[in-house]
Formats: C-alpha cells, sequence, structure tokens
C-alpha cells in the first residue's frame, strides 16, 4: 500500500498556512471531512435524544456511531465507551470513585515516565484514603520502563496500576500487555493513559489487558475531548455521583450532562478519515481498515524518524533524550549551553512549530535531569512531510550556529 503524503496534506486547510508542525503530541490540525462532519451535525434537526423526532433520532445516532467508532479503534466493546471533557477530567472521576473502597495500607502504582494526568488523580486519591503510592521508576538513560520495575512493587495490597501507553514527552512505549498480565496475576485493576499511544499505534485494549483506557481524539484529527475506554461489567460495578432522574444505564451514569453530539460525530469522522487511510475500502471491517492504516503511518512517520535522528546525530551539542528500542516518532532535545525555549522561539521565526517546556511530563523531566523546564519537542504526525523535517533541521543548524 502506498502512502501519500501530498494527498494527505491537502486535506488539512490548517497546513495551508504554511507551518511546519511538530507540535502533534500537543494535538493535531484538522482534516477537512472532520470539519465538515462538526458542522453538519449542527446543520441538521438536533435535539436531546430520543427515538420520535429526527431531532432526537439525529442526536441518538450520532451517540451510537460515536461509541462503535471509538470501539472500533481501541479494540474495545461500544457499550463501555465514555465521553468525558478531558483524558484528564475521566481519570480524576475513576480515581475518586476506585478509591473510595481504598483502606489504608493499600497500595497504588504510579511511574515516573507518565504524564502528570495519570499520576496525580492516583497519588491525591490515594492520600485521601490512607493508600501508599509506590513509583516505577524508568532508566534516564535508555529512557526505557522495564516490565519488572513494575512488577517488583505489586503486592497483595495492590489495588491500581496507573501506567502510560507511550511517553509524551520523550515517546517510550512500555510493554504494556506484559504490565497488565503481572497487574492482574497480582489481583489489581490496570488503567493505561492512551493519549500519546492512540495518535501512533494500532490499539487493542483487550490485548493489553487495560481495566480502563483514556485517549483524547484532538491527538488523532478529531476535536477537544476526551474517551474512556472500559468493560461495560466493569463500569456496571462503579457508581458515580450523579444527577438523580439522569441515567443511570452503563455508560450515561458517567457521562454527566448533555453530551456534546457535534464533537462525537467529528470523533467518528476522525476515525473514519485514519480507516480510510488503509487498505481494503468500505469492503473491509472498519478495524481491519484501521489496522493497515496504522502500519502505514508507522512506516512513514518511522522514515522520516530515521532522517532527523541521523541529521540530529550530526548537530554538535545536541542530546537527544528519546532512546528507548520501542517508541513513537517523538523526540526530545536539550542544547549545550542553550536553553531550548530559545529554539523554540527561532524556529517559530521560520514557520516551524517544535515547542519547549516539560509538557505536564513533570516527573519524567525531572528524573531525567532536566527539571521542570524539559526540552524541545519534535513530534511527528501522518502529515508530516521531508519539506517539513528538512525545514527543521535547517532552522536547528542555524540556531546552534
Amino acid at each position: 500500500m502506498s502512502y501519500d503524503v501530498s494527498t494527505l496534506r491537502a486535506q488539512f486547510p490548517a497546513l495551508r498556512a504554511g507551518t511546519a508542525h511538530f507540535d502533534g503530541p500537543g494535538g493535531t490540525q484538522t482534516p477537512a471531512p472532520v470539519i465538515a462532519a462538526f458542522t453538519e451535525a449542527l446543520s441538521r434537526p438536533l435535539s436531546i435524544r430520543g427515538t420520535t423526532l429526527p431531532g432526537e433520532i439525529h442526536a441518538e445516532t450520532i451517540v451510537g456511531d460515536f461509541r462503535q467508532a471509538l470501539a472500533d479503534l481501541l479494540g474495545a466493546d461500544p457499550g463501555g465507551i465514555v465521553h468525558g471533557r478531558s483524558s484528564t477530567q475521566l481519570t480524576y472521576d475513576i480515581s475518586r470513585i476506585l478509591s473510595r473502597s481504598w483502606a489504608p495500607g493499600d497500595e497504588v502504582v504510579v511511574s515516573r515516565l507518565d504524564h502528570d494526568a495519570n499520576i496525580r488523580p492516583w497519588v491525591q486519591a490515594a492520600e485521601r484514603a490512607g493508600a501508599v503510592v509506590r513509583w516505577a521508576e524508568f532508566d534516564p538513560a535508555t529512557g526505557e520502563l522495564p516490565t519488572e520495575a513494575v512488577g517488583a512493587l505489586l503486592t497483595e495490597r495492590t489495588r491500581l496500576v496507573a501506567v502510560t501507553g507511550a511517553s509524551n514527552l520523550i515517546g517510550t512505549r512500555p510493554d504494556v500487555a506484559a504490565i497488565g498480565e503481572l497487574v492482574h496475576r497480582a489481583g489489581a485493576l490496570f488503567h493505561v493513559d492512551g493519549v500519546h499511544l492512540t495518535a501512533h499505534d494500532f490499539v487493542d485494549v483487550e490485548r493489553i489487558g487495560a481495566d480502563f483506557f483514556v485517549c483524547s481524539p484532538y491527538k488523532f484529527f478529531g476535536p477537544h475531548h476526551g474517551v474512556l475506554a472500559a468493560r461495560p461489567e466493569l463500569l456496571e460495578t462503579l457508581r458515580p455521583d450523579k444527577l438523580v432522574p439522569s441515567s443511570d444505564a452503563v455508560p450515561e451514569r458517567f457521562e454527566l450532562g448533555t453530551l456534546p453530539y457535534e464533537s462525537l460525530a467529528a470523533t467518528r469522522a476522525a476515525v473514519d478519515f485514519i480507516a480510510d487511510l488503509g487498505s481494503g475500502g468500505p469492503a473491509a471491517g472498519r478495524r481491519d481498515r484501521l489496522r493497515s492504516a496504522y502500519a502505514a503511518i508507522e512506516a512513514h512517520e518511522n522514515a522520516l524518524l530515521e532522517v532527523a535522528e541521523k541529521a540530529l546525530g550530526e548537530l554538535a551539542g545536541v542530546t537527544v533524550h528519546s532512546r528507548a528500542a520501542e517508541r513513537t516518532p517523538t523526540l526530545l532535545l536539550t542544547f549545550e549551553g542553550r536553553d531550548a525555549s530559545d529554539a523554540y522561539r527561532f524556529l517559530a521565526r521560520s514557520g516551524v512549530h517544535a515547542p519547549a517546556g516539560s509538557f505536564y511530563a513533570l516527573e519524567a523531566s525531572r528524573h531525567l535531569g532536566l527539571g521542570d523546564d524539559g526540552g524541545l519537542r519534535v513530534g511527528l504526525s501522518p502529515y508530516n512531510d521531508t519539506d517539513d523535517v528538512e525545514r527543521l533541521l535547517t532552522g536547528l543548524a542555524e540556531f546552534l550556529s
């Protein structure tokens, strides 16, 4: 299957502004079919969900299509797809619910590799319950989070383990399936932050063994909100705070207030946009087309990554902190005697967007010895091309000179 990046780029109106975007880990640009789906949802009759009038049926259809699309994307049950304002909000919600049953002496495992959204909610919930927080450390020299670093912390008092599917700071992809197996063997629940992973990898929550998996559609061409995937039977055991007249059905009991139908329609369109990059056409199931699409995306991104890494290795004074064997096309750079924020501003003047910071991965940045400042993050996305990479490398060479 060929991957035509020029045709792909033509579907992103924002790219006409001329910026070379390496800020995908913070949020991708939006393709025209997703924008059209958002507009179309608002252009037709739209009402509170129901089964009688056109507006009610339209809303009901949008919600059902959204749940099925995300189930196909993640290998999940559509009955366990929960919408939230953000992945952070969803993680906080689940942490508050689960921690009601925790007792003093119970244990929670978190990882230094993670975005703070998969650390702080669990740490704060543990503190309120009197539970013990155990930290899984990654190797700052390699960026690896070994499976045994998590496994060694598990005991009969472990109630939950929270680990990222991929580091949004340095790209490391831990073996979450192996970690999940150990977690379940210990009788604990497994929460996976898949926000960065889902943009680059074909996800299978069942294979991973994630009891809870969160992701954010705006990292893969969709609108700004969060999604939680869990088994419906597990969600049935959880009792969130909710309004008395609101639905107690799963997954609706976790979705407070009226859903943003236009955003859900756009998210379905984002999943279809990715699937359309795959082979087989409509005759192939969406899940199968997504599988081949992600294979094509990975090949394209890795080819660009290879070019970038080779050139960066030839630039004096550049340290690349993304070193894990399995990782996303995400590079964290620091510069000898130079500030990463200065590099960001220098590149911005030539229309290259590679942001600087720790990107809420505060524990990871500190563990790398970079404090709260982090570094310059270069994140490749499916619409990046060789011209983008050349502009980045030229800009960095000029900055260093």
